[in-house]
């Protein structure tokens, strides 16, 4: 669209470029409606058109893009998906940190009594 004597506006020019990139960089398959070609040329052609037609009827739908609106992400629904146990279900952990435990035990145990054999001689 040319306005102004050939001059395109700042804002027409951000609104093409933003409604240009969106198509380009939006997955094939998430594409609406035509496709993705058409898309394209719709928008380079006609710039504010293209680019409303875009966002409303090309464009994917955000709840699509994220897994629903509140729902847990698609990532945590993996299978095989490591999850989090409590510790105090883990009987190999709960069996290293009471060795643990113990050897910090005895090692100052063992700096207590050295402290008190330098010191009464």
């Amino acid at each position: 669209m040319l306005y102004g004597g050939g001059c395109c506006p700042p804002s027409s020019c951000a609104w093409s470029s933003t409604a240009s990139s969106n198509v380009i960089t939006t997955p094939e398959a998430e594409v609406r409606n035509p496709p993705k070609l058409l898309w394209r040329f719709l928008v380079l052609l006609f710039p504010m058109v293209g680019g409303i037609a875009w966002l409303v009827a090309g464009r994917p739908q955000v709840s699509a893009q994220r897994g629903g609106g509140g729902r847990i992400p698609a990532e945590y629904d993996r299978p095989g998906r490591a999850t989090a146990y409590s510790p105090d279900d883990d009987e190999a952990f709960l069996r290293r940190l009471k060795d643990r435990a113990e050897d910090q035990r005895k090692k100052a145990e063992q700096e207590r009594r050295a402290r008190e054999a330098g010191s009464d001689a």
